[in-house]
C-alpha cells in the first residue's frame, strides 16, 4: 500500500509539472439601449497581466515602460471608443430594448512536448456563436440551428486579412513564441515580454469583429 501511495504521489507530481503554459484573453461586452460596457483581462501562465474595466485598461505586471504602456493604453481606448460610437449610431437608427452579452475568449497553450494549441471562441448571450479554426484561418458558426446573423457575421469576418491571416499568425506564431520565451526563462516574467504588444494586437483585431457583430446587435438582429 505504501508503494502504491508513493507511486501515486510521483505520478501526481508529474502530472502537475506537465501542465501547459498558457496565455489567454477574455473580453466581455454588454450592449443595452445603445450603451456599451466592457470588462476583461489577460493572463500569462496563470498570472494576471492586464485588466480591462470600462474604458480603462491596466497593466498589472510591470511588463512595459510607463511611456510605452501609455501609448498602448491609447490604442485600446481608441478601439473601445470606436466600438461604443458604432453601437450608438446603430441604436439611433434601429432602437432595441434587448440586452446582448458578447464574450470573446482567445489564446494559446504550449505543452511540455513542444506542441501548441490555439483558440478563439465567441459566445453571444451565453450561447456558442462563432469560433476561429486556426489551421485554416476560417471562421465557423457554432450557433445551434439556423441563424441569419451568425451567417452574416461569419461572412463579414472572412472578408478581411486582419480577422483571418493576421489572426492566424498571431495565434500560431506570436502567442506561441511568447510562451516559448516564457518557458525558456523557467517561469520568470521578463521586462522584455511581448504581452503588451499581444494585448494591442488582439484588441485591435477585435475592431472588425465589433463592427460585424455590432451591425446586428444594435438592429434587433436584422441583416
Amino acid at each position: 500500500m505504501l508503494r502504491l501511495l508513493l507511486l501515486g504521489g510521483i505520478l501526481g507530481c508529474g502530472a502537475e509539472q506537465a501542465a501547459p503554459l498558457a496565455f489567454t484573453m477574455l473580453q466581455l461586452t454588454r450592449v443595452y439601449k445603445g450603451n456599451s460596457m466592457f470588462r476583461g483581462n489577460a493572463s500569462l501562465n496563470g498570472q494576471l497581466s492586464h485588466v480591462l474595466e470600462g474604458n480603462n485598461v491596466t497593466q498589472v505586471l510591470p511588463l512595459e515602460s510607463p511611456e510605452a504602456w501609455a501609448r498602448r493604453q491609447d490604442q485600446v481606448v481608441t478601439y473601445l471608443r470606436n466600438f461604443r460610437q458604432l453601437v450608438i449610431l446603430f441604436n439611433k437608427e434601429r432602437p432595441t430594448d434587448f440586452t446582448h452579452h458578447l464574450c470573446c475568449h482567445l489564446g494559446c497553450r504550449l505543452y511540455p512536448n513542444g506542441t501548441a494549441q490555439s483558440f478563439y471562441e465567441v459566445t453571444l448571450n451565453r450561447t456558442a456563436f462563432l469560433s476561429f479554426h486556426v489551421p485554416s484561418a476560417t471562421w465557423e458558426r457554432r450557433w445551434p440551428g439556423e441563424l441569419p446573423v451568425a451567417a452574416f457575421a461569419q461572412q463579414q469576418l472572412m472578408k478581411y486579412p486582419i480577422t483571418t491571416q493576421d489572426l492566424q499568425y498571431f495565434l500560431n506564431t506570436t502567442c506561441v513564441s511568447l510562451l516559448q520565451a516564457q518557458s525558456a526563462r523557467t517561469g520568470r516574467v521578463s521586462g522584455r515580454s511581448r504581452t503588451p504588444l499581444v494585448l494591442g494586437l488582439v484588441l485591435g483585431s477585435l475592431g472588425l469583429l465589433g463592427t460585424a457583430l455590432g451591425i446586428f446587435l444594435c438592429t434587433g438582429g436584422s441583416c
